[in-house]
Order: C-alpha cells, then structure tokens, then sequence
C-alpha cells in the first residue's frame, strides 16, 4: 500500500486532521477581519486610516489596540506558531508507518487540544488552562518527531 493515499487509514487520519487545522487557522483570520469590522476598530498600520469601500470614516483611534479584536489576533498567532510544526510532523509520522490507534489518538488528540485552546482563549480562561492545552498539543507533535526519527534512525 502506498503511504500517501486515502486507502491508507493512517494517512486517511491526517488528511482529515490537517483539513481541520488548515480551516482552523483560515478561519481564525476572517474572525479576525469580522470582529474588525463588527468593531470599526482595531486596525494595525497607519495606512489602514486611508478612506476607502468599507472604512469610509477613518479616524485615529481605530489603531487603538482593543481587546475584541486583539484577542482574535493572538488566537491567529498562536495558530501559526504551532499548526504548521503539526502539519509538517504529522506528515513525516504517517510515513513513518505507526499504528492506526496511534496515530488517531495523536492527530485527533492534536486537533481537540488546539479546539480547546481557542475555546479557552475565547472565553478568557486562565493562562494556565491555555498552557495545559499548549502543552498537550506540543508534546504531540514533539512525539510525533521523536517516533518519526527513531523510524529513520
């Protein structure tokens, strides 16, 4: 069987896990761009205060950080700083060739700290409720890479 095709159920797994974690981090940036909206604030650069189709009435407050948007922002930040190391470990590991439990225990497990993460974030839960499910999704991909090189090794 070759490793990268859906009749493989390993890769079958990451194929609906990266889907995910793709949409996830796609979908936090037009969160973005509507709580911008939504708030007619919250922009980042200077030249966003130019008049234009949708800000017709620049003004420069709307640079003022505020939170409703600025939260979104992070959420995105925090997206990009761990789903693509996912992504790029996630694919490695199904080459490796680990057992199907494994590997959705893994990349599911991946999908729902990451899921968690943003409904902690969303909600204001404590920094140490995000970290918890940092760190849950880090170990993940930091044992995917781990059993990928041993594979190689």
């Amino acid at each position: 069987m070759t490793s990268l095709t859906p009749e493989n159920p390993v890769f079958a797994t990451y194929m609906i896990a990266a889907s995910l974690m793709v949409l996830k981090i796609m979908g936090q940036g037009w969160m973005t761009v509507y709580r911008m909206l939504k708030s007619d604030a919250g922009l980042v650069s200077p030249e966003d205060l130019q008049v234009g189709i949708i800000n017709k009435n620049p003004r420069p407050e709307q640079l003022e950080i505020i939170d409703y948007v600025d939260r979104s922002r992070r959420m995105h930040r925090n997206d990009l700083e761990n789903i693509p190391a996912f992504l790029a470990s996630g694919l490695l590991f199904v080459l490796a060739g680990p057992p199907l439990w494994l590997a959705n225990t893994l990349m599911y497990g991946f999908v729902a700290a990451r899921l968690l993460h943003t409904l902690a974030y969303a909600t204001k839960q404590s920094h140490e409720m995000r970290a918890t499910l940092y760190t849950v999704g880090s170990l993940i991909v930091i044992f995917m890479a781990l059993y990928t090189l041993a594979a190689a090794l």
